[in-house]
């Protein structure tokens, strides 16, 4: 059975961090390619970061970039998103998912995830 379980998420105040996980489970971890999305509420999911199999490409949306980083590791079967300089419109349900291409980009389709963990950013 295949599972992604994020966690990290909670309250913090703008220009704070966060560092979100997903852990994985159920699969071959070091070939699929992982990426982060959010959700607002009254808005669609959009996608924020992504990272392919091998961790040598990784793509950001425009509105994260230099404030994100992603990343995986192999031995823990986790994938990170790193936050930084967090702005209250930041704030949204974040998911995880699994690409089992291994591409893991933003255009890529998501065959696996997780339940989401809520970020909050006050003002």
């Amino acid at each position: 059975q295949v599972q992604l379980v994020e966690s990290g998420g909670g309250l913090v105040q703008a220009g704070g961090s966060l560092r979100l996980s997903c852990a994985v489970s159920g699969l071959t971890f070091s070939n699929i390619g992982m990426g982060w999305f959010r959700q607002a509420p009254g808005q669609e999911r959009e996608f924020v970061s992504a990272i392919n199999w091998n961790g040598s490409v990784r793509t950001d949306a425009d509105f994260v970039k230099g404030r994100v980083t992603i990343s995986r590791d192999i031995f823990k079967n986790t994938v990170y998103l790193q936050m930084n300089s967090l702005k209250v419109e930041d704030t949204a349900v974040y998911y995880c998912a699994g690409d089992r291409t291994g591409r893991g980009g933003r255009w890529s389709r998501y065959d696996y995830w997780g339940q989401g963990t809520q970020v909050t950013v006050s003002s």
